[in-house]
């Protein structure tokens, strides 16, 4: 049996996202915290896949840090453009890309384009150590379109030009409420609680988690 708060390595030093996943596990009895809490640095995403880059992450944090650990791979895709940028979402517009530089690079290549259906991934993995064998993996979506020109001050990355569907607004003009409630990140989050409930790497009932299945 564990103790009543067990640790678990979110493989990001993002505050954002830190904030997001230690709201929802700390009810649970379970701390989130950063890699560079442990001195983890960034790993090379070799992968082609959402998938693969996160489970490279999990590893690799995992591997230094001697504990569980969560990882998030995400990014845009856009019809138009056949998908991309995908998994190269962060460092799309080049070597020092910004999440500014990034979105109007976006921005023009879409230049006059009618069609501007995109989506928001998120994938989740959880593993239980560096060797396991058997992640827990949640992928969740967000679909939108891109709007013409950036809008808004809240949230990060492609919010300022991404409008969800539903709304009339840009996702940085979201709350952070709303935005949760409907983000690809938040919905594979509550994908991957509910995974973690199903296996018993959370009791739900003692709100404490184990780690011994």
């Amino acid at each position: 049996m564990q103790s009543s708060t067990q640790h678990i390595v979110l493989a990001s030093g993002n505050k954002g996202k830190l904030s997001e996943f230690a709201q929802m596990f700390t009810a649970y009895g379970i701390e989130v915290l950063p890699q560079n809490q442990f001195n983890v640095p960034d790993v090379a995403e070799t992968g082609t896949t959402f998938v693969e880059n996160a489970i490279i992450k999990a590893r690799h944090a995992a591997e230094i840090t001697g504990k569980p650990t969560i990882a998030d791979d995400s990014g845009i895709e856009v019809d138009a453009l056949n998908g991309q940028p995908g998994i190269y979402s962060a460092r799309y517009s080049g070597e020092g890309a910004t999440e500014t530089s990034n979105y109007l690079t976006l921005l023009a290549a879409l230049k006059d384009e009618p069609q501007r259906t995109a989506r928001f991934q998120c994938v989740l993995v959880y593993m239980r150590h560096a060797k396991d064998p058997t992640p827990i993996i949640c992928q969740a979506s967000w679909e939108g379109s891109i709007n013409f020109a950036p809008q808004g001050e809240q949230g990060h990355g492609y919010d300022p030009i991404f409008i969800p569907q539903g709304f009339d607004c840009t996702a940085a003009q979201l709350t952070r409420e709303q935005k949760n409630a409907h983000s690809h990140r938040g919905k594979a989050l509550e994908l991957l609680i509910d995974a973690m409930k199903a296996k018993g790497v959370i009791n739900e009932n003692s709100l404490t988690a184990t780690d011994n299945k």
